[in-house]
């Protein structure tokens, strides 16, 4: 797979005005004085203020502290039950040290949000609320949150989204046979997730297209002895009980749950139908709209899903398909002829590694854009020098479709006429310049088909291999938790 050709999309940019922030950035909140232990053991392990090593990093009581306010005032207008301080305390540690350890991956990948790509991303969470960025500013602080706390959290969120791609998308691959399997068991079942619109008494057996999911995780250790497992079964039986029982599901969630979302009441977003695990179809293929599911094993642990959503895919783009540019998701509602405009395009890509830095890429880029402007053959500067698998193809990426790039690329492409140069191009793969050699319109009926199924089978892979990658990150990592048990902590042996 051309490693411009992998099509995620930002989830920050179509989080509604309220709860932008769900990624909160540790230590940028002001702070507040550290609680007072509330057991005797206490005053030796945080007499120095810290509440978690991780690596060599250190997250501080105060940090803990000021996120804890935060925390508590999101939950509140979400009217979710506040878990009392202790619960709190750790569920908000618990998602301060997952961030870090992203935000130490990314640095070792030298992955950075610049200024400018925050503020175009702000710039897109305006527009998608249908407001300026100064009516949102306004309307982020009149919640109580400072702009800079939400601005940090953006920041997170994309930068979160940037390592995810890097390090765990690029991996994921879907060949033609999965591809086509795929196709052929949606032919067997009459199911239409691929958006094609079914006419007469077929219409009314088509599966809901757009699902939303809750979760209470039960996180199983890697590593855990029988013992462990069927304590934590046990747990989540429990769990299920009180739910079952009549307990409100987002509260349990906020108070119980391992999931990263448990501080949003382990809502877990609404997405197209076919974008969740196969495993969470299966376990809510029969479950009602405000019902929850039996428990699921995975190879994260327990899950209870809660069924939030069921219905139609929404007329205008929400959070669950922003990724897919508005004309292509009209493409995939419609049969018939599907009429589009490609383009064939070269580029040379100078990648963003440990060794080459984002300043020096670009100076790179800019100086082999000037050397073709000047004269040079993009196809040749582009076999000797690009850092993309295109490169002895003169870096030639064929036919393009819309939607089959992302999004930078693809707007600085459209933007060029046949002949032109582009400026540099940043993404997350590194520092692009394009070439357009021409464009023209045929019918793209059978390829969007291939295309939607192989992004169906993308997602379904996406999400499970994220979290497997998490569990990784944090099982080789040093970790030391001053509010878990220490035998939930990780002491990786330096």
């Amino acid at each position: 797979m051309r490693c411009v050709h992998i099509n995620r999309r930002l989830a920050v940019l179509m989080i509604p005005v309220v709860g932008l922030f769900s990624w909160p950035q540790a230590g940028s909140a002001q702070p507040r004085a550290a609680a007072a232990p509330a057991a005797a053991p206490q005053p030796q392990r945080f007499a120095d203020g810290i509440a978690a090593v991780i690596n060599k990093q250190v997250i501080t009581l105060q940090q803990v502290d000021a996120e804890v306010n935060v925390a508590r005032k999101q939950l509140k207008s979400q009217n979710i039950q506040v878990p009392d301080d202790e619960v709190l305390r750790r569920q908000v540690l618990q998602r301060m040290i997952t961030e870090t350890l992203v935000r130490q991956e990314a640095e070792r990948l030298r992955i950075e949000i610049s200024d400018q790509q925050l503020q175009d991303a702000v710039g897109s969470v305006a527009q998608r609320n249908n407001m300026s960025k100064e009516k949102l500013r306004a309307e982020i602080e009149k919640t109580g949150v400072a702009w800079s706390y939400y601005l940090d959290s953006l920041r997170q969120e994309m930068l979160t989204d940037m390592v995810r791609q890097r390090a765990v998308d690029s991996r994921i691959v879907v060949s033609d046979a999965e591809v086509d399997a795929f196709l052929n068991s949606q032919g067997r079942t009459g199911n239409n997730l691929l958006g094609g619109v079914q006419r007469g008494a077929a219409a009314q057996q088509t599966v809901p297209r757009e699902l939303g999911l809750a979760q209470i995780l039960v996180q199983v250790p890697e590593g855990a002895s029988t013992q462990q497992i069927q304590e934590l079964r046990a747990k989540a039986d429990s769990l299920l009980a009180r739910v079952r029982g009549g307990a409100d599901f987002a509260s349990v969630a906020a108070a119980s749950s391992d999931g990263p979302e448990a501080l949003e009441g382990g809502n877990m977003g609404v997405r197209p139908t076919e974008g969740w695990p196969d495993l969470f179809l299966r376990a809510v293929s029969n479950v009602a709209t405000g019902d929850v599911s039996d428990i699921v094993q995975s190879g994260n642990g327990f899950h209870i899903l809660k069924v939030t959503t069921r219905g139609p895919e929404p007329a205008q783009p929400q959070a669950a398909n922003a990724g897919v540019p508005q004309p292509q998701q009209e493409m995939f509602a419609q049969e018939g002829p599907m009429m589009v405009t490609q383009t064939r395009a070269r580029h040379i890509l100078i990648k963003i590694d440990q060794v080459t830095t984002e300043e020096r890429a670009l100076t790179r880029i800019r100086d082999l854009r000037q050397r073709i402007v000047m004269g040079e053959d993009f196809a040749e500067v582009a076999r000797r020098s690009s850092d993309d698998a295109s490169a002895p193809e003169g870096g030639d990426l064929g036919w393009l479709t819309p939607g089959e790039t992302v999004q930078p690329f693809q707007q600085a492409m459209d933007a060029l006429q046949p002949g032109q140069i582009s400026e540099p191009v940043l993404t997350q793969f590194g520092w692009h310049i394009i070439q357009v050699e021409e464009r023209r319109t045929r019918d793209m009926e059978d390829e969007f088909k291939r295309m939607r199924a192989r992004q169906v089978l993308f997602e379904r892979q996406a999400g499970p291999a994220f979290e497997d990658w998490l569990s990784q990150i944090r099982s080789q990592a040093f970790i030391d938790n001053r509010l878990a048990p220490r035998a939930n902590n990780n002491r990786f042996n330096r």
